[in-house]
């Protein structure tokens, strides 16, 4: 037995088909359909076809993710089913929240559409995120201060680019940058343009092509010894000192006038 056979015997069951009603809607004989779900068969590609269309699930699920694992009414479906994304709540009804960890971020690129690597991840539970997917990713760099090494950035899965809000910061999971933490600015036809926090960074496009995922910030987990930048702190109080003094300047040039 294969996945596969697995998945569209279950598949079947649970819409309470025969083989032989199965067949006639994907248009094919009993005899035929039997091998593929016995595993005596491999289905060629035009037959995975059928069957992916009539049950509305991507080939990719269908081959490799063993959909018994998943109940398909607790299932978040991304775009075009390329992966799952299971709801799991704790004893108390909570949002149970994965947590990418530091060490292994890179990984998430070849592990988000994979539900065993899922699993794998340590969960916590936060009682104020509710009515939503949230996962945890680890921060890196300077660029969206507060957030330093060490820290934890929740966010709250968005499924369409469509609900992208201007001035709000995301997780952006591309192929390129890995898991980039941006403030969304604008979107065109073929891109999203996003900026830092941290004013040394140029904002730039992301082509919607390379996005694999967004998650929009809900919460964020620092560590221990988290202090706010100090020195960043001092140099925006030394600029409004400078500017108090410049308009202190321009008065008394206006008065003198």
């Amino acid at each position: 037995m294969s996945v596969f056979s697995d998945n569209i015997r279950f598949l079947r069951t649970q819409k309470s088909l025969s083989q032989q009603e199965l067949a006639d809607k994907i248009s094919m004989s009993r005899v035929r359909y039997s091998k593929y779900e016995d595993g005596r068969s491999e289905a060629p590609y035009e037959v995975l076809i059928r069957i992916s269309k009539y049950f509305n699930l991507s080939i990719d699920l269908l081959l490799t993710v063993d959909i018994r694992k998943y109940p398909l009414e607790d299932i978040l479906k991304l775009p075009d089913n390329r992966i799952v994304l299971p709801v799991v709540v704790d004893t108390l009804g909570n949002n149970s929240i994965e947590i990418v960890p530091q060490k292994a971020s890179m990984g998430y690129l070849s592990g988000y559409s994979d539900p065993e690597y899922i699993e794998s991840l340590q969960r916590i539970s936060l009682p104020f995120l509710v009515n939503g997917k949230y996962r945890a990713f680890p921060a890196k760099g300077d660029s969206m201060p507060p957030f330093k090494d060490g820290s934890y950035i929740i966010g709250k899965y968005v499924e369409n680019t469509e609900d992208l809000k201007p001035d709000k910061s995301y997780v952006f999971v591309t192929l390129n940058d890995g898991i980039t933490y941006k403030r969304f600015k604008a979107k065109k036809k073929k891109s999203v343009t996003v900026a830092a926090d941290n004013s040394f960074y140029r904002p730039y496009d992301i082509p919607l092509g390379e996005i694999v995922e967004i998650w929009q910030y809900a919460s964020g987990i620092f560590p221990e010894d988290f202090e706010p930048d100090i020195l960043e702190n001092h140099s925006i109080k030394d600029m409004f000192l400078e500017l108090r003094k410049d308009i202190s300047r321009l008065e008394n040039t206006i008065t003198k006038v």
